[in-house]
């Protein structure tokens, strides 16, 4: 799964990387985003990528304005094209989530103990997640857009610590899963793979990426394993 990620990099930085138009509004570094919480989000409009903020969590447009449905986080790449939640999304609102990095965290054999990892990749450049997004009206009659990040099986740099990793599209990738006219969803769930291990890094940070409420550079900061995992 991917419960929490990173998007630390500057505007200009993501410009240059993603090739999108911005909207009227500043992005500032996150270094722990929770699901319920605003993220940038790129999509495609009038063959324009452009940056939007959407609230993490997917709440389908069909949904109920007064439904006390939980929204989805996560969407499995296996599955999407049956579920009835994300059927519409992926063959009319797939999105692009960037990101620098993404937490998870290793169950210990005692206790309830659990330790967070980072992963990211080893050049230490931002990428994108695949997702999807769609557009709620609850009962305020305020449209709330949404969005879910991908997940596929884990590689094997991210297997140890869990079985499932989001979907980080290659370079190559990222127009296709935007091409509104690209709709068949065999051509689309093929572009949804796990991510070359060998390309990727991990590192053990601070439990203080826990709480959602944190959200500062020490989340990142490296702690030293001292159960053998890592040196």
């Amino acid at each position: 799964m991917c419960g929490r990620f990173a998007q630390t990099k500057e505007l200009t930085l993501l410009i240059s990387r993603f090739r999108f138009i911005a909207e009227d509004f500043e992005i500032r570094r996150r270094y722990n985003i929770a699901p319920g919480q605003d993220a940038a989000v790129l999509v495609l409009q009038g063959g324009e990528r452009r940056l939007k903020m959407m609230r993490w969590g997917i709440i389908p447009s069909w949904t109920k304005p007064d439904s006390s449905a939980k929204p989805f986080i996560n969407a499995r790449a296996e599955t999407l094209a049956e579920k009835p939640s994300f059927k519409y999304a992926l063959a009319q609102r797939r999105c692009l989530v960037p990101a620098d990095g993404f937490y998870e965290w290793r169950k210990e054999p005692a206790g309830r103990l659990k330790t967070p990892f980072f992963f990211a990749l080893k050049n230490g450049e931002p990428f994108a997640f695949a997702g999807l997004w769609d557009e709620w009206t609850p009962p305020d009659g305020s449209p709330l857009k949404t969005f879910t990040i991908i997940t596929i099986n884990a590689n094997d740099l991210v297997r140890p610590i869990h079985e499932r990793m989001p979907v980080i599209l290659p370079m190559k990738n990222e127009a296709p899963w935007l091409d509104p006219d690209l709709k068949k969803p065999e051509r689309l769930l093929s572009l949804l793979k796990p991510y070359p291990a060998e390309e990727m890094t991990l590192w053990r940070v601070s439990p203080l990426v826990n709480s959602p409420q944190n959200d500062s550079p020490e989340c990142l900061r490296a702690v030293r394993e001292t159960q053998g995992f890592l040196s």
